[in-house]
């Protein structure tokens, strides 16, 4: 087994990929399916970290435990899917019951001159960290199951001038159906995230007001994310499905909030509260503070006068 220190092989190209784990050549050089319930990887390289210059969607239908990815592990649990973008880190199981469903792959050139080229940044689940993987119904992994099916028999015919047209199309709407079946995870699991958001408060309303304010800032996104344990843009989605409102504004209504608190019901000039929230200027509460309640701090104390 490889040193989990040892530098990612860096692969460049989904052939030279292929190549490494013993595949069959693919039959289209920037796109391949791996269906492990018809082929074995050899494991030569178990514990190894590769780095992919491509997309990666990975299917499990039924497998239940941990796959490493990075520095951390996505929890199956009764199978789904986890995506990584070009340029993210796996590290390669030396466990044979971790091999389970599909490996999709594709290059970023394979879409590049189609719409999905420009639009594949908005799907989100690209970016999300460790235990963010989509955990699937029944009726979803049918859905899902149908669809790697159906990339897989175009890539057994024969390549013609239609097949890369058929094959993005397949891509998107596999895609589409993940955003859909994410954002239902979001309200199925409503109590987990819910208890997040709670946590996230919680640590808010600690940070803010201390001398960790003064010295650190205003918070971050990446802060919080850091702190609850997962990537910014889960953050920011969960947020949204569950709150309409991003990290960001989450974070600014947050502010407001205690700015309000604190004008009414304290002596302390606005420009200590600003200080007390984490703001370097004043003049920027008092801008943040117009924008979101239309009246300057000043004029919202004085309303209580």
């Amino acid at each position: 087994m490889k040193a989990e220190n040892q530098k990612p092989y860096v692969f460049a190209s989904i052939s030279e990929l292929m190549k490494r784990l013993e595949q069959p050549k693919p039959v289209h050089p920037l796109i391949a399916l791996v269906n492990y319930d018809t082929t074995r990887v050899s494991l030569a390289d178990a514990g190894a970290s590769f780095s992919i210059n491509f997309y990666k969607i990975s299917f499990k239908h039924t497998f239940k435990g941990q796959v490493k990815y990075g520095q951390g592990y996505y929890d199956f649990e009764e199978g789904g899917l986890a995506f990584l973008a070009p340029n993210q880190v796996v590290t390669m199981s030396g466990d044979e019951s971790s091999y389970d469903g599909y490996s999709l792959y594709f290059h970023p050139d394979f879409i590049r001159h189609y719409p999905l080229g420009k639009t594949i940044s908005k799907y989100g689940f690209f970016s999300y960290a460790v235990s963010e993987a989509l955990f699937l119904s029944d009726r979803e992994k049918q859905i899902i199951a149908a669809l790697f099916a159906t990339i897989a028999t175009e890539l057994d015919t024969n390549i013609d001038s239609f097949s890369q047209d058929v094959l993005v199309t397949q891509i998107e709407l596999l895609l589409t159906y993940s955003n859909r079946f994410y954002n239902r995870q979001f309200l199925t699991r409503k109590a987990v995230y819910n208890d997040m958001i709670a946590k996230l408060d919680g640590y808010l309303a600690s940070r803010l007001g201390t001398q960790q304010s003064l010295l650190a800032g205003l918070p971050s996104v990446k802060e919080l994310a850091d702190y609850l344990a997962v990537s910014p843009r889960f953050l920011t989605d969960m947020l949204k499905s569950l709150t309409g409102q991003s990290t960001q504004q989450y974070i600014h209504n947050w502010l407001i909030e205690q700015a309000k608190d604190r004008l009414s019901t304290s002596r302390l000039t606005v420009a200590e509260i600003a200080y007390e929230l984490g703001f370097e200027h004043p003049q920027s509460f008092n801008k943040l503070f117009k924008q979101k309640t239309n009246v300057s701090p000043v004029e919202f104390r004085l309303s209580f006068h």
